[in-house]
């Protein structure tokens, strides 16, 4: 499938954005300072200005956001600026090698009231189905998952298994046609665990399909419209390629993005949010970013030092069952290790990794909503995985990966000092 840019935004559209975005977003971008870049740019021209002032004041503010990049990376609110940056240089034939003058405060015009759209019917109405849109021999695509839910457990699009800590906002997903970001709380005070308080979805413009488009959900308000109040992606041709649906009113919506052949689902299950997400291979690697890609949990997992292992944690917990300090079956957090293993049974009777999140959970919270967060997961992959025999995920799966990325990364050591032996030695003979 071949992918192309979607319309460019305005000045206007974008600043607009990115101070709504801050506004829902405040603590996530204290430190990234991305709003002082958008003001002074906002400040100092428009639209409807000068093409040479405004590709002056464009310039400036590029330059602004690229000082941010230490602070604002990972931040959506920097990322989708870049985006905009970007596109209004296309737009407007800016160069990047130019002027640049401190802004100068000026009073902002009143809006302009844009022209009524004219929906022209697309040539090549398969371009907004993701599907059609292949090559008629083209092999069918390969589908794959990525789910964040309770403690939070993350399965990657490698279906790699892990129990992160992630406190704070982390981006999940970060590629050229969507970004998605959560905000993790602690669960208990003093406690590493962490659950999902706050979501938020942007689908950036795609061709004549949909409009850019921000989902934002967090505990007690999970909506069924995005940000705009609108139920779909706009007022273009495919708009309808892009829509939501509600299944549960306040527990569980359904987003459709067709045309990028993409699922997402976000349920409410007690006081935190899950995330679940069906994607083509090809719309996961369309990044945009080939440095930062480690950043996004969804591609490469949690960071290393982000990393809880419940396997120890389990078998510290049973320990703990038996020494009991002196108390044999002393529970934590209202549970012992058994009743937290027969309250998961009732709803996971396969003891594989979902099953042993919920266990976890429920030692290190006490919450029991958290059983129902791992059942709902695994329901999710069930309807969202693309291949049955991989539903569920067991210890020796993620021992055997993690053992292969550790073989792969002693290989390429090996090789490199090889390399360097070989070169050591033609260059003694040479001498």
């Amino acid at each position: 499938m071949v992918m192309g840019k979607g319309a460019a935004p305005s000045a206007l559209q974008v600043c607009q954005f990115v101070v709504v975005f801050l506004c829902l977003f405040p603590a996530a971008t204290l430190q990234c300072k991305i709003l002082k870049c958008n003001s002074e740019f906002w400040a100092s021209t428009s639209s409807s200005g000068p093409e040479e002032e405004f590709c002056t004041a464009l310039r400036a503010y590029n330059n602004c956001v690229r000082r941010t990049a230490r602070t604002c990376r990972g931040d959506l609110a920097y990322h989708s600026a870049q985006h905009g940056i970007e596109d209004l240089m296309s737009q407007h034939n800016c160069s990047k090698e130019g002027p640049t003058t401190q802004p100068r405060a000026r009073t902002p015009p009143p809006p302009v009231q844009p022209p009524p759209d004219v929906n022209v019917p697309s040539d090549r109405p398969e371009v907004c189905h993701y599907e059609r849109s292949l090559p008629r021999n083209a092999a069918p695509p390969n589908y794959t998952h990525c789910g964040f839910f309770g403690d939070p457990h993350l399965r990657t699009f490698n279906d790699d298994f892990q129990t992160c800590k992630v406190e704070g906002a982390w981006p999940l997903i970060h590629n050229k046609y969507l970004s998605v970001q959560v905000t993790n709380t602690p669960v208990v005070p003093g406690s590493s665990a962490t659950a999902t308080s706050k979501l938020t979805i942007i689908f950036k413009n795609f061709q004549e399909c949909v409009d850019q488009k921000m989902y934002h959900a967090e505990t007690d308000e999970l909506p069924a419209a995005f940000a705009d109040g609108s139920k779909n992606g706009g007022d273009r041709h495919g708009a309808n390629t892009l829509r939501i649906v509600e299944k549960v009113p306040g527990q569980h919506v359904e987003i459709q993005a067709r045309y990028i052949g993409t699922t997402i689902v976000v349920r409410q299950v007690g006081r935190y949010l899950t995330f679940a997400v069906r994607m083509p291979e090809e719309v996961v690697n369309s990044v945009e970013d080939q440095d930062n890609q480690d950043l996004y949990l969804c591609l490469h997992g949690c960071p290393a030092n982000q990393r809880i292992d419940f396997r120890t944690f389990r078998a510290r917990a049973a320990e703990s069952q038996v020494l009991g300090r002196g108390r044999p079956g002393a529970p934590i957090n209202g549970f012992t290790y058994q009743s937290a293993m027969a309250k998961c049974k009732e709803r996971l009777p396969v003891e594989d990794l979902y099953f042993q999140s919920c266990v976890f959970d429920l030692l290190s919270s006490g919450d029991i909503n958290f059983t129902l967060a791992a059942y709902y997961a695994f329901e999710d992959v069930k309807m969202l995985h693309s291949n049955k025999d991989k539903y569920h995920l067991f210890e020796k799966d993620t021992i055997f990966n993690s053992a292969s990325e550790k073989r792969g990364f002693s290989v390429l050591i090996l090789i490199s000092l090889v390399i360097i032996l070989l070169w050591t030695d033609s260059f003694s003979i040479r001498l």
